[in-house]
């Protein structure tokens, strides 16, 4: 009795290493996204998850090698290559999120509901504290009336009940959405105002936000101006309007459950 020997093709090289490198990358960019996090943030501190992306690239790369040399020369690995692509470009999701943002919304950092006057950051120890130091900077008009056509729902809350009332409003909201409420000061005084101060933090990154809620009394109810800035960079990819439309909603929720 004869035995028939049967001769498969080799699995492919480039698909192995493409399988390895984006497994690899995963656990690198799984790695850079915590020291992110558990470090100080600054811009410098974002070189890891880039050093990361160019890890995920040459894995992107290697597989598409590797369909390539699977067509010419008849060996295995579709699979592992297939994986590695579809591994590579959940990971790239991100990436290009942020490559999006950047090109379609302006190059601003500082978002306000007033443009003309923005509510003013509070210059007290606690605040000062809380942002190490820092005061957002006052930007010229003509650069907050770039948000009027990017983002047209950033508008002034205007509201039927007295300025005392938008203010425990403002207050609550500002802890429904899981800021940290630095101060707040009552509305009343010389200028009648009220104010709210807080920090928001990211949620991947914990990247933090600098916002202060004004509250001012109208002859026929009150109007809430809101002003987010953000620590870091001159792009918030739309973070801060975002954050800022997300307080009109839940300000809008609880009017609604008074």
């Amino acid at each position: 009795m004869h035995r028939r020997l049967v001769f498969e093709e080799p699995v492919s090289r480039a698909a192995i290493w493409s399988r390895r490198l984006a497994w690899f990358s995963l656990a690198v960019l799984a790695l850079s996204l915590l020291l992110v996090r558990l470090r100080e943030p600054s811009i410098e501190g974002l070189a890891p998850v880039a050093g990361a992306y160019v890890i995920v690239l040459a894995a992107l790369a290697l597989a598409f090698l590797a369909f390539i040399r699977i067509w010419q020369s008849g060996h295995r690995g579709v699979g592992m290559a297939a994986g590695a692509m579809l591994l590579s470009l959940i990971m790239l999701v991100p990436a290009g999120y942020v490559a999006v943002r950047l090109v379609t919304k302006p190059a601003l950092s500082d978002v306000s509901t007033d443009i003309e006057d923005p509510p003013a950051f509070s210059r007290s120890q606690a605040a000062l504290a809380a942002r190490s130091g820092r005061v957002p900077s006052d930007i010229p008009s003509e650069r907050r009336r770039l948000q009027r056509q990017a983002y047209p729902k950033v508008v002034p809350i205007l509201l039927e009940v007295p300025a005392d009332a938008a203010f425990n409003l403002a207050r609550r909201a500002a802890t429904g959405l899981g800021w940290q409420v630095l101060e707040t000061t009552r509305p009343g005084g010389r200028s009648g105002a009220g104010r709210v101060e807080a920090v928001a933090r990211g949620r991947i990154l914990r990247f933090s936000e600098d916002i202060t809620i004004r509250i001012r009394p109208r002859v026929d109810g009150s109007r809430i101006d809101i002003r987010s800035a953000s620590r870091l960079g001159s792009h918030d990819l739309g973070a801060n309007a975002a954050r800022i439309m997300a307080f009109a909603d839940e300000v809008e929720l609880l009017m609604e459950a008074r």
